[in-house]
């Protein structure tokens, strides 16, 4: 309770002052939902989607009755017109579309659109709301433990069968595990695939599979420090964590978004290059490193722009957006300043229009920082409004003036009560208060003439009296009048705010796009990189000196390589080399740099042309675990199924060591007819580099789109140099004994392993190792003399014939 008090005494007494406060409650909150698309026809594969979107991130599972199986996407960033949502649904083109229905404005309003567009063919998905309570994080937990699957051994223990679908699903992604969990309770409902059967036959569920993402373009790893166990992951060594450099979390989130969505646009793709190569003159740096810091300030306003909707501002809120809006209006005076030829500074100091200074101006005129965090609540500052500024007065006056009042009062009192004081109780009023007497022990004891007995606290009593309820009448409450009209200001402050959401939003979407490419830009000065160029009409990519972005930063030197396949000469290239040579590097360096440059970030070559590139295919990393029930082979042909499928001669293909995983002759039969599938195709061949070490591969008949790569060395007696550079060539030889040294191998064993080899190459037969014989033979001439030894001749149950039968001769054919 807060209150203003004065008290006189019969002897000197000083008054005493009060305080008042007061606070309000904060509420953040941000719901999510989903999306839908077309359907297949008669009854081809049916797919039906589950999907939430929440605090800008989206959870998506489907089930497909094609192979009934299960396909889940870990929660990935996406913007609020949901983009990444639309290309999902253009891709898998789901019947159905089941999502919460609960959910907020944005997925409203793509869900509206969706439903409106009629001339969809062959006919609009259906839209299936469940109730939220369905998406419940730990009921979608607990309806995936305690499912049903076929692929699961009913010999498994519960604790068994919780670890194996923990090994396979990803349980920190909490958007997805509440999709699937929804998607299960949408399956159960309407018993998909199983309709006509008895009720006890559940949907089958013969698998779950994820995407898996092998360039290194993300990587999560768990954070060092103990106390951020609970926070989940880092960024590991990835592309994203040596580009990003972003200073506002609506960057980071803009260029992972950029990440998961590269682009054609050669349009959208040149103007990004445009601001990172004006970044990168000398000259430009100090505006860089401002613009950078200005960026810093840039914070979340759609959530405070929701907190104004439902009136649950927090000061803080008010000190966040105060400092974002001068931070723009920083931002659009500095890009004025710069060429206004390239689009995104003539955006931003177009848009960021004088709306932002009239924000900025009415905060900072209005809102008393200082007392708002004083007092945990919005206050204005004087001279805004009259009536407020004069009840502040009388608030401020009170102590000095209720001093005097209670000295009047004292004089008409009891002479036996010694002090008193007049207070002022928010929503109660003035009340007089006197000191507990000894005499007064039941209640009829504290009746005073002429004063109404309020309240008994802390030896206190307190009255109401003539004078306080003239105060009353006088005065009022002024703590809750102020308190009112400061929220009234305020609603009337967040109204002006809340009328200029659009300019706001702009500011979002501009500054976050400037600090992705300052964070490119400053990535691109550090480590050298170069704009590539875009070719519509060449197929394929050009690059000269490329280098792995990755790789460079943990070699003390790295050999750069170029790389074409551009036209229909050698678009599909076999890559031969010892193990540790580098083919797989070079594999990766073409993707990433292709990948890079689709994205409209530089690039680590000296020059590079990138033509039409729609796709990236690879099989380079086996992400093996025997909880997938699928071996490294699978996996593999896996991957490589989906390059046959859907590559196009726009597509780059990038395979690496094909075959390893199972017998080598049925590995190399597999690789040669998938490179004779593709040369079969003519012009309409993707562009596909394959590292192997299969010498056989290298005797295709078609010169000109089949051509031979490896990777150079040199021997220097026993040693074996790498020089890491592709030249043409094939390499016969895989050195696997110089690895094997490298490795710690005994020389004994290597020894023996090329003894071996060159007795396979040569056809002869493989014969044991004379020593490891000859030790074997007095092994067992030991074992027969120590039996022999322990005869007991004089025992006349001894049968010798039976002695030399059943351990003689038989240990004889070992021996001689």
């Amino acid at each position: 309770m807060a209150s203003v008090a004065a008290t006189p005494a019969r002897t000197p007494n000083g008054p005493g002052p009060g305080e008042a406060s007061a606070s309000f409650p904060t509420v953040a909150s941000v719901p999510g939902p989903q999306e839908p698309e077309e359907e297949g026809e008669e009854e081809p594969a049916e797919i039906h989607l589950c999907v939430l979107w929440n605090s800008g991130y989206l959870g998506i599972a489907y089930y497909d009755t094609s192979d009934s199986t299960i396909h889940f996407m870990p929660d990935a960033p996406d913007h609020e017109s949901l983009k990444l949502l639309q290309r999902v649904l253009d891709e898998i083109d789901p019947r159905s579309v089941v999502t919460s229905a609960k959910q907020d404005e944005n997925m409203t309003r793509f869900l509206g659109k969706l439903a409106s567009q009629e001339h969809r063919e062959p006919k609009r998905p259906e839209i299936i709301f469940l109730p939220s309570v369905d998406f419940g994080l730990e009921i979608s937990k607990q309806r995936l433990l305690s499912g049903n699957y076929s692929f699961i051994p009913d010999s498994m223990t519960t604790t068994e069968k919780i670890l194996f679908l923990s090994s396979i699903i990803p349980f920190d992604c909490l958007l997805m595990v509440r999709a699937l969990g929804g998607l299960l309770k949408f399956l159960g409902r309407r018993r998909i695939g199983v309709e006509l059967e008895e009720y006890n036959v559940s949907v089958p569920i013969l698998g779950f599979k994820k995407f898996v993402f092998v360039l290194q373009i993300f990587k999560s790893e768990s954070h060092p420090s103990v106390y951020k166990v609970a926070s989940g992951l880092k960024e590991g060594l990835s592309l994203f964590g040596i580009l990003n450099r972003c200073r506002c979390k609506w960057g980071e989130k803009l260029l992972r978004l950029w990440f998961t969505r590269p682009t054609q646009d050669l349009g959208e793709l040149n103007s990004r290059l445009d601001v990172i190569q004006f970044f990168l003159l000398p000259q430009n740096l100090d505006m860089a490193q401002m613009l950078h810091r200005l960026l810093g300030h840039i914070k979340n306003v759609p959530l405070i722009l929701k907190r104004m909707k439902l009136s649950h501002t927090k000061v803080s809120d008010w000190q966040v957006l105060y400092k974002t809006v001068y931070s723009a209006l920083g931002l659009r005076d500095a890009c004025r300043s710069l060429p206004q030829s390239i689009q995104l500074f003539r955006d931003i100091a177009q848009e960021f229009s004088d709306d932002l200074h009239h924000i900025a101006s009415l905060i900072g005129k209005v809102v008393d920082f200082e007392g708002s965090l004083a007092e945990n609540r919005f206050t204005v500052l004087p001279n805004i409004d009259p009536e407020i500024d004069e009840k502040k007065r009388r608030l401020m006056g009170l102590p000095s003036f209720l001093t005097e009042v209670a000295r009047k009062e004292l004089e008409n009192l009891d002479s036996r009560i010694p002090s008193c004081s007049v207070i002022y109780i928010p929503l109660i009023g003035f009340l007089l208060s006197i000191p507990r007497l000894p005499s007064m022990v039941e209640t009829s004891d504290f009746e005073i003439e002429g004063l109404d007995f309020m309240f008994l606290s802390e030896e206190k009593l307190h009255y109401r009296s003539a004078r306080t309820k003239e105060l009353d009448a006088l005065l009022g409450d002024l703590h809750c009048d102020i308190r009112d009209q400061e929220t009234l200001l305020m609603h009337q402050l967040q109204c002006q705010v809340l009328a200029r959401a659009a300019v706001l939003t702009r500011v979002l979407d501009l500054a976050s796009r400037l600090d992705v490419l300052l964070a490119l830009a400053s990535a691109a000065r550090d480590y050298g990189y170069s704009r590539p160029r875009y070719s519509p009409q060449l197929l394929g990519v050009r690059i000269q000196n490329g280098r792995h972005p990755l790789m460079e930063l943990c070699a003390q030197t790295f050999v750069p390589n170029s790389a074409e396949c551009g036209g229909d000469v050698g678009r599909v290239k076999v890559i031969t080399g010892p193990n540790s040579s580098g083919k797989s590097i070079y594999l990766k360096q073409v993707g990433l740099i292709t990948f890079m440059a689709l994205v409209g970030s530089f690039v680590p070559a000296e020059e590079a042309e990138i033509g039409a590139v729609d796709a990236i295919f690879t099989r380079i990393h086996s992400c093996e675990s025997i909880s997938l029930g699928l071996s490294t082979f699978m996996i593999d042909l896996n991957q490589v199924a989906k390059a046959v499928n859907n590559a196009t001669e726009r597509s780059l293909v990038l395979v690496d060591e094909f075959g390893k995983g199972t017998n080598t002759v049925d590995g190399l039969a597999l690789l040669a007819a998938v490179i004779r599938h593709w040369l079969a195709l003519g012009p309409t061949c993707p562009h596909v580099f394959v590292a192997e070490h299969f010498p056989e591969i290298t005797d295709e008949p078609c010169p000109l789109l089949f051509s031979l790569k490896t990777m150079e060395t040199c021997e220097d007696g026993d040693d074996l140099v790498f020089f890491y550079q592709v030249c043409e060539g094939v390499a016969r030889a895989s050195h696997a004994s110089h690895t094997a040294t490298q490795a710690g191998l005994p020389e004994k064993l290597i020894a023996r392993g090329k003894q071996v080899s060159d007795l396979i190459r040569s056809g002869k037969p493989i014969k044991p190792v004379q020593e490891l014989l000859k030790e074997k033979q007095m092994e067992n001439c030991q074992t027969l003399v120590d039996k022999f030894l322990k005869l007991d001749l004089e025992d006349p149950s001894l049968d010798l014939d039976i002695f030399m039968s059943q351990e003689v001769l038989p240990a004889a054919t070992t021996i001689l």
